[in-house]
């Protein structure tokens, strides 16, 4: 196997044109990991921040981006007994660490991954892993959406919200979205109850009284939302650097408000695989770009007009 892999690489914080394609010594597994031939890497917003430097998770660069990641087992490191060469597997390794998921190769702990769904494509598998970890965290492991409950997602089109609402959903949830008018059609057909469209209407009055708020866009969303939830209703925002809120002002309304910080999971990627097995889960993928492309998936991402996720292909 050959020492040397393709890698998007930054040398400096900047825009989407400090991301280049270049040479780099291919990692190698440590007690615990596995090496992935990577086949399909997602593109999220927290992607395009930690390039600009305004997320600081990195250290000064240079450094390679990404962390969704779909592909083969190229080699295990001593004690892994869960994944063998050949298997395919998907996650969100080491975030908020760095994993280097941009690139030909990636070496991620085997606790961090999990199989490659039957029902998903290896591009699909590769676009699930951080908006699913997201929206499962949010709507399972803080807000335990009941049956019968009335869910507000906002951004219901975007990379998390597609899949949220089909989690909610699946939990037997009443699914409110807020979408353009153009999307409506493709929320509908995830499962939503009832369609929002933000730009023309104000979501705090039509959305009625509702138990739990999905706040993807952050700002004057969440103290807008406060006026739909119900006396005791749950906000869970994604946004942790401008909130728009804080939990003592939402418990001056009886809300209860909590920010999710999306963690690793490998049993949890397995529940969103056996949502997709089920055929209830199914990851829209609205562009596919080659590797070297990294640059153009940025600056489509900043139109903040994106259907579903952006994909990398190694």
């Amino acid at each position: 196997m050959a020492t040397q892999m393709q890698a998007i690489t930054q040398l400096s914080f900047g825009g989407p044109e400090v991301l280049h394609l270049t040479e780099v010594e291919r990692p190698q597994p440590g007690p615990g990991e596995v090496l992935v031939r990577v086949r399909a890497a997602g593109v999220n917003p927290v992607d395009s921040a930690v390039r600009a430097g305004f997320f600081p998770l990195f250290p000064t660069p240079p450094a390679v981006l990404g962390w969704d990641v779909a592909g083969e087992v190229a080699a295990v490191g001593a004690g892994v007994t869960r994944f063998e060469v050949g298997d395919e597997v998907h996650g969100m390794p080491r975030f908020p660490e760095a994993a280097g998921a941009y690139a030909q190769y990636v070496v991620a702990p085997a606790g961090q991954l999990a199989p490659k769904p039957a029902a998903l494509s290896m591009t699909e598998a590769g676009a699930l892993p951080l908006a699913g970890l997201t929206a499962w965290q949010a709507l399972v492991d803080i807000a335990d959406v009941q049956p019968g409950q009335r869910v507000l997602i906002h951004a219901a089109a975007g990379g998390v919200g597609h899949l949220a609402v089909q989690i909610a959903k699946a939990r037997g949830a009443h699914v409110i979205g807020t979408a353009r008018a153009d999307n409506h059609a493709f929320v509908e057909s995830l499962g939503a109850d009832e369609l929002i469209d933000y730009a023309t209407t104000d979501f705090a009055t039509a959305a009625g009284q509702v138990d739990v708020v999905l706040d993807l866009v952050g700002g004057e969303y969440a103290p807008r939302s406060l006026r739909t939830l119900r006396p005791g209703g749950l906000l869970v925002t994604t946004v942790g650097h401008h909130p728009g809120l804080t939990a003592e002002e939402a418990q001056e309304h009886g809300i209860r408000f909590e920010t999710v910080f999306v963690e690793p999971s490998g049993p949890a990627m397995e529940r969103l695989g056996a949502l997709a097995e089920a055929g209830k889960l199914r990851v829209h993928v609205g562009r596919e770009l080659p590797l070297a492309d990294a640059a153009k998936a940025h600056e489509l991402g900043a139109t903040g007009r994106a259907k579903g996720k952006t994909v990398l292909i190694p």
